[in-house]
This record gives C-alpha cells, structure tokens and sequence, in this order.
C-alpha cells in the first residue's frame, strides 16, 4: 500500500505570538500531509529570520517579500519548492498575495475574508479557475464533525425543506477597546486601511453567513442589515442585526456582534425545517441537537458509529474525547490534501466561489445600512 503524499507548505504571516498562525501550524502536523518548510512569516524580516530558527527552518527558505518567495521557490527543483502557501495576513494582503501566487502556479489556503471587495474577489476566483490550483478559505468551522454531520443530515431530509434560519456569532472583545476612546491605540480590525469597509460582518459575520449556506445548500438571495459603530470615533460596525432571505423562499436572521458583553466567542446555528431541526453551537462543538417533530429532542455526539461517513472520517479522537479548533481547522488541511490528490469529496472546503460569496455578503449588509436598512439582493457586483 503506497504511502500518502506529504506536501510542502509555506505560511505568509502568521508569525511570532499569532494565534491564527499558530492554529493553522498545529492543524497542518493534525491532518498530516503536509510539511513546513519556509515562509515569511513577518513584515520584517529579521523577525521572520527569527521565528524561522526557532522553527528550525532552513535559513535559505526564509524571505522577506511574496516575490521574493515566489520567485526563489520557483528556482528550486520541483521536487523541492513549496507546492502550498497559506495566507494569513491582514485583510488588505490577501488579494494580492493569493493573486500573486495562485498565478504562479501555488495551491493556495487564505484566511478570510478573501479580499477586500466583491471585484477583487471575482478577479481572483477567476485565475484560480484558470490556473486550475486549489484554493481553500479557511473557514474553519465547516471542519468541525458535527456541522459535517448536520449538513449531511440535512441533505437527507431528516428536517424536511427548510423554512427558518437562525445564524448567530458573538463576540465581546471589542467593548474594553472601544472604551478607550482615542486611547485604545492601534487596533487593525478597526483600520478600514487595512480590515477593509467592515470589521464585524467582515471577520465574524462572514463565518455566520458561510455556516448557513454550507449546511444548508441553500443561497442567501438578499439581505435586510442594521449595522452599529457604537462610538463616533469609530469608522466600522462592530454589531449587525441582518434578516435574510433564502432562494427556496425560507427566511431567518443572521446576527453578529463584537461587543455583546460576556459572551467571549460563540458561533451558533439552528436550522428548522418542515420535520424537525437541527441545532449546534461552538460551545459544545462535539454535540448537535435534533428536534424531530412528534418526537423526543436527540443529542448525537461526535465519534460515534452511528454518525454520517464524513463526519466520522472529520472526527479523530473516540466519543467522549473533545476536538476543538486545531482539529476544525486540521480538516480544512486534509480538505486540501485529498483535493490535491483526488480522494475526498470535491466540496468539503470552503474554495475561491465561497470567497465571493462572502464578500457579497458582507458588501450587500454595508449596502443596506447605507441605504437605510432596505433589501439588497447578492446577486450583483456591489463593489464595498
């Protein structure tokens, strides 16, 4: 039995003291198949020569710039250069260092959001289609087994068409923040620079949005938003109260906040359809609550032999043992592996498609609040 491929991995960010970076280092040893082997990991590059030694990386894969990767990995033998690079910089990197790589041929995994506007995602999603790489975006709670589980039990039928969406992410980090007024300093989710037009649909509502489409199978067709800043010396919502419609008619709610007080981080998502519902939420990530009509609620658990396929192939420790993050994010890097070599199923990632739908989302919930809380449909090019 021949041995499975192990590819070879390069990060852009992701440095010294970066959570995200740190999450997708240990996800890619969980999935296996992949081997770190240079980067730049700072806009500095004595930082990045640091970070790399205590990495033990070689010191010639180490660079100071996306071209200066590019271009020296490209020099390398095949058999040697980087074949996938993580982008986990900043908003405003992402467009052009995933441009810049998935153009010179690099499979590519990219925090999200993928761009900064819907042009600029449809731009992209279109060289990746005609380089023919792989894109992932790093949404990392598609990788969770249970949410693979409600996907699947959705597309069963065991909830019957659904009719209402509940979508829920809530955070409260930025309410100390905020309290600092023209003290709090620099904070880069709250430069428009460098995050973009949003900050809360744009990192965390961005992930609601994407929960509901992928379990759902359904299209988020228009969306009603309220935003809030908060403070007025704040530029970006950090609070938004969006109803949604749905293409096969159904309606809900997503909701995303960075300053509801207590709550630390919780994404959450309730589906209800004609024959019961489905509901999970991050704090129990290993729990999925089905309420079949007419019958008693259910609690299945991560792990288990009676579980969907993909959920127990998504699922490494035996019931009873939590998975968290590290190992969502571990099956976004397995998602990639078997898309590289064949073996698993062609939407299991969130791709480049996924990207654009996000960044209409977040350009059609700004739209909305610009224009005084009205429906705005996302099936246009509303450029943010």
């Amino acid at each position: 039995m021949s041995e499975s491929p192990v590819y070879r991995l390069g990060m852009l960010g992701g440095g010294s003291g970066s959570l995200i970076g740190e999450t997708h280092r240990v996800a890619a040893r969980i999935a296996g198949g992949f081997q770190l082997v240079g980067g730049a990991f700072s806009s500095d590059f004595r930082v990045t020569q640091q970070f790399g030694r205590q990495l033990q990386l070689e010191s010639h894969r180490l660079y100071d710039t996306v071209e200066t990767l590019i271009s020296e990995e490209l020099s390398l033998p095949p058999e040697q250069r980087m074949q996938v690079v993580s982008v986990l910089t900043p908003n405003a990197l992402h467009f052009p260092m995933s441009k810049a790589l998935v153009e010179a041929g690099f499979h590519v995994i990219c925090e999200k959001p993928m761009t900064m506007s819907v042009e600029e995602a449809e731009a992209l999603a279109a060289i990746v289609l005609k380089q023919g790489v792989v894109f992932a975006l790093a949404h990392t709670y598609t990788g969770y087994p249970m949410i693979r589980q409600m996907r699947a039990m959705v597309r069963e039928g065991m909830i019957g068409a659904i009719r209402k969406i509940d979508g829920r992410y809530y955070q409260d980090w930025l309410n100390p923040v905020l309290r600092q007024g023209s003290n709090r300093g620099p904070v880069w989710r709250l430069d428009p620079g460098v995050v973009g037009p949003s900050c809360c649909t744009g990192d965390i509502g961005v992930h609601a949005f994407n929960l509901v489409e992928y379990v759902s199978d359904l299209t988020i067709d228009q969306v009603l938003a309220e935003t809030h800043t908060l403070t007025e010396d704040n530029e970006l919502d950090v609070d938004a109260s969006i109803l949604v419609r749905a293409n096969n008619g159904s309606k809900g709610v997503i909701c995303a906040s960075q300053i509801a007080t207590g709550e630390e981080n919780d994404v959450s998502l309730a589906l209800y359809g004609q024959k019961g519902a489905l509901k999970w939420s991050h704090r129990v990530p290993d729990s999925l609550t089905y309420l079949p009509e007419g019958a008693p609620e259910q609690t299945l658990t991560a792990g288990q032999a009676y579980l969907h396929a993909e959920t127990r192939a998504a699922s490494r420790l035996p019931q009873g043992h939590p998975e968290g993050m590290y190992g969502a994010m571990a099956n976004i890097y397995g998602g990639v592996a078997q898309a590289l070599d064949g073996t698993g199923p062609s939407d299991a990632v969130p791709d480049a498609q996924a990207g654009v739908r996000g960044m209409r989302f977040i350009a059609a919930v700004l739209a909305s609040q610009a224009s005084g809380q009205i429906w705005v449909p996302l099936d246009q090019s509303l450029i943010a």
